[in-house]
C-alpha cells in the first residue's frame, strides 16, 4: 500500500448566483506546493481549474468534472484576506475567527485528528451534523481517501468573478458540492485539512 498525503486548508464558498466553489491550498504534498480550484455552477456543469497536467491527472482520478483547465493558479494572502487566481476565474475572501467547530476540533492531537482510524470513527459523526460532509470515503480505483481536519475558521465576505461577471454576494454551499463522496460545510468556512490517501 502506497500512502499519499496532502496537507493544507480547503474553503468553501457559495454565492448568490448560485456557484459554489472549493479552493484547495496544499503546501505540502508529493505533487509540490500547488492550488487549485473547483467550481460547481447553479446549472450543475463542475469545473477544475488545475496549475499543471500532473495535478489534473490526479484530482481527475479522484474527483469527477464535466471539464478541466490548466492554468497558472495564484494563491496570495495579505493578513486575513486571500486571493486566489486561476485563468477566467478570480477570488477574493476574507477569513473571521474560529468556528464552534474550529474550536472543538483544536482539542484534538494532531496525530490523532489526521489518523485514517479517527477519520473513520468521526465519519458518521460528520455525515449528521454537516449537512453533506465525509471524512473517509472512496477515491476510485480501488483507493480510500480520508479528511483529517486540525481546524476552521469562518470565511466572512468573498468576491467572485468569471470571465469578468460578478457571481454575487457570499452565500451558503448549497446545494453541496458533487465533485466526490463528500461536500464542504455549507456554512463557507476555511478547514484545515491533512488528506490522506491509501493506494
Amino acid at each position: 500500500m502506497t500512502r499519499l498525503r496532502f496537507d493544507g486548508d480547503i474553503t468553501g464558498i457559495g454565492t448568490s448566483s448560485g456557484t459554489r466553489l472549493v479552493v484547495g491550498h496544499w503546501p505540502s504534498s508529493h505533487l509540490g506546493e500547488f492550488t487549485d480550484v473547483m467550481m460547481e455552477f447553479a446549472d450543475g456543469h463542475r469545473v477544475l481549474l488545475a496549475p499543471s497536467e500532473a495535478v489534473r491527472d490526479f484530482v481527475t482520478t479522484t474527483y469527477h468534472f464535466d471539464e478541466t483547465r490548466i492554468h497558472p493558479v495564484t494563491h496570495s494572502a495579505s493578513g486575513d484576506t486571500v486571493t486566489v487566481v486561476a485563468g477566467d476565474l478570480t477570488v477574493k475572501f476574507v477569513v473571521g475567527g474560529q468556528t464552534a467547530l474550529g474550536r472543538l476540533l483544536g482539542l484534538v492531537p494532531s496525530p490523532i485528528a489526521v489518523a485514517p482510524w479517527f477519520c473513520t470513527i468521526t465519519d458518521p459523526i460528520a455525515r449528521v451534523v454537516l449537512r453533506g460532509v465525509r471524512t473517509r470515503g472512496t477515491a476510485g480505483y480501488g483507493r480510500r481517501e480520508y479528511y483529517g481536519a486540525r481546524g476552521q475558521r469562518r470565511v466572512v465576505s468573498a468576491e467572485v468573478t468569471w470571465k469578468g461577471d460578478d457571481m454575487g454576494h457570499l452565500a451558503p454551499v448549497t446545494p453541496p458540492v458533487t465533485f466526490g463522496f463528500g461536500s464542504t460545510p455549507a456554512a463557507p468556512s476555511t478547514t484545515r485539512i491533512t488528506t490522506t490517501i491509501d493506494e
